[in-house]
């Protein structure tokens, strides 16, 4: 039975926080590992560009970066193709003729790129690369023919966009070359973690994260930091678990359920003080994060054997998608030549 393939990946705009790793970084390792897939994961650094045209630098500084965070966290090379978005020459064509089947009104409906464009406060000057970077997402995809993809859940609009450009292309060319994808989401309850401020989303522009790259000291002091109940003055008030970003991130670390149980009932009963919780924390993440802190050091300490492996991958997906193109230009009548 031949495999299911999927692909997935990270923009070069910085270090991968700990939102990532529970986000879609776990989820890959897993499906990964299980031997039932083909996997791809991609750094997109063409899509970087879309709002860091005029920053280059930090592009090139962060594709090393992501591609240690992978390693990291357990994506093998030998298990995963790990390559570079901008070295998959295919990707520009079938986004060319993917921009054919797609209206400007539709991308802009997208509640994902509507969200990013206020958050990024763009107004009326969006660059018309980021309007479009759902188009050239779906190209990521279908060129390698992926029917899963690993994501968090705030990345569905986006899927069902890339299904309704496949579906488009096979219409227009009557065809079946391409096809549609379903995403592959977190565990319940597990899509997206909070920021250390208690904002909904931890990003890095907001410098609200935990990044898998923190040493020791720095996630203690990011733990300490971190958004709780602001009406927990005293040990002994009661104190709130809802919107207390301790407890949520214990709800997702700490293996321990019943432990985390008790430790909410004693909080919202009264006599539990924040630096107590806070301290619980620190320990459950540092059993997490400390082999993931280790393995990135180590692969740190040989930076051009983590661009070999870039370059090799990238080699080898060059190649899958070349042939997926292949398949593109002849139901579109582009083989002129026999070729």
């Amino acid at each position: 039975m031949s495999k299911e393939i999927y692909l997935t990946g990270d923009r070069p705009t910085g270090k991968l926080h700990i939102g990532h790793y529970i986000g879609s970084l776990k989820n890959r390792v897993s499906m990964q590992n299980s031997g039932d897939y083909l996997p791809f994961v991609m750094i997109a650094d063409t899509q970087a560009f879309t709002d860091n045209a005029r920053n280059p630098e930090k592009i090139r500084q962060s594709l090393t970066e992501v591609a240690l965070d992978y390693l990291a966290v357990g994506i093998d090379p030998a298990k995963t193709t790990i390559f570079v978005q901008s070295q998959i020459k295919g990707l520009f064509e079938l986004t060319e003729y993917f921009m054919n089947l797609v209206s400007v009104a539709r991308l802009q409906r997208n509640p994902t790129v509507k969200s990013e464009i206020k958050q990024k406060g763009f107004d009326e000057g969006i660059p018309a690369g980021f309007l479009t970077y759902p188009v050239s997402q779906a190209a990521d995809i279908a060129i390698f023919r992926a029917t899963k993809v690993p994501v968090g859940d705030d990345q569905e609009p986006m899927l069902e966009q890339t299904r309704e450009l496949v579906r488009s292309f096979n219409n227009a060319y009557k065809s079946d070359v391409l096809v549609e994808p379903v995403g592959v989401f977190p565990p319940k309850g597990q899509g997206r973690l909070p920021g250390l401020d208690g904002n909904a989303k931890m990003s890095k522009s907001l410098n609200n994260g935990i990044f898998l790259s923190d040493d020791a000291d720095t996630l203690v002091k990011k733990v300490k930091s971190m958004y709780t109940d602001p009406l927990h003055i005293n040990i002994t008030d009661p104190g709130h678990v809802e919107g207390n970003v301790v407890f949520t991130y214990l709800d997702i670390f700490d293996p321990d359920k019943k432990r985390v149980q008790e430790l909410k009932d004693q909080y919202t009963a009264g006599g539990l003080g924040d630096m107590k919780i806070k301290k619980h924390l620190i320990d459950v993440m540092e059993a997490e994060m400390a082999p993931i802190r280790q393995r990135r050091e180590e692969f740190a300490k040989d930076i051009p054997a983590v661009l070999d492996m870039l370059q090799e991958g990238s080699n080898k997906a060059n190649a899958v998608a070349e042939e997926t193109m292949k398949d593109v230009r002849h139901v579109m009548g582009l083989d002129y030549f026999g070729n």
